[in-house]
């Protein structure tokens, strides 16, 4: 089950954390796995980290999600992808402000990152998806895309939100030609500090927070073959915190 011998996956901002769990658990299935990152140095490391793990072809491809052109590069240098996580992102950028204290320098980063990351992306991945008639996008999001909240996260919940609803759009589009796109939407995950995790755990039902772990079983799910009926989806992955 969820055997992805002969696929190629690509999953963005996978040199550490949550992505590199997504980029490990994909090679253990079989995938030739492409790394991306932001940063050569620790897109390289982790390939190689991965293959001697796991003894699966791994590539780096550094590259910023955010320019169209290095994208497009990037996409070229690598196997035709025939899984896209779209899993790019930078925790320190969500500015605890409330919208109303915000100036639109502000807003960019989260919709450049967020919604232009994942359309350039998808772009570059799309056009060969469709010509082989197959292809799994899922795009790690967060329940602050799919509910409001007080705390003053409004840029950052736009662009979870603006990506969300470009999967639906985009899964519509490429469902008769084998390509499916779904987004997980994450809960609270890991600070690294086992204090404070500790106390975000107490609001949580299931009595903790994410980590890694928690979020690689579902994505290989949505990228396996099994999941082929299932697109357009949002999965909500946060222990209970927000139900649908």
């Amino acid at each position: 089950m969820f055997d992805l011998t002969g696929r190629t996956a690509l999953v963005t901002g996978a040199g550490q954390n949550i992505g590199a769990g997504i980029a490990q658990a994909l090679a253990r299935q079989g995938a030739t796995v492409v790394v991306n990152d932001l940063h050569a140095e620790r897109a390289e490391a982790m390939a190689a980290r991965i293959s001697t793990d796991t003894g699966a072809t791994t590539l780096a491809a550094p590259f910023d999600v955010t320019d169209h052109a290095a994208v497009s590069a990037g996409f070229a240098d690598v196997p035709p992808v025939d899984i896209l996580i779209n899993n790019a992102g930078i925790a320190e950028s969500m500015t605890v402000t409330q919208f109303r204290d915000t100036d639109p320098g502000q807003w960019e980063g989260q919709i450049r990152l967020n919604i232009q990351g994942v359309m350039n992306c998808c772009h570059a991945a799309l056009d060969p998806m469709c010509e082989r008639g197959w292809g799994r996008i899922v795009t790690i999001s967060s329940g602050a895309g799919t509910m409001g909240s007080r705390f003053g996260i409004a840029p950052y919940s736009a662009g979870k939100g603006g990506g969300i609803g470009f999967m639906r759009a985009i899964a519509m589009e490429v469902a008769r030609n084998g390509v499916t796109a779904n987004t997980v939407a994450l809960g609270m995950m890991s600070t690294g500090d086992d204090e404070i995790d500790a106390g975000l755990g107490t609001k949580v039902p299931v009595g903790r927070i994410g980590s890694p772990d928690d979020v690689w079983p579902p994505v290989l799910w949505l990228a396996s073959e099994e999941a082929a009926w299932v697109t357009g989806q949002t999965i909500e992955v946060n222990g209970g915190v927000h139900t649908t």
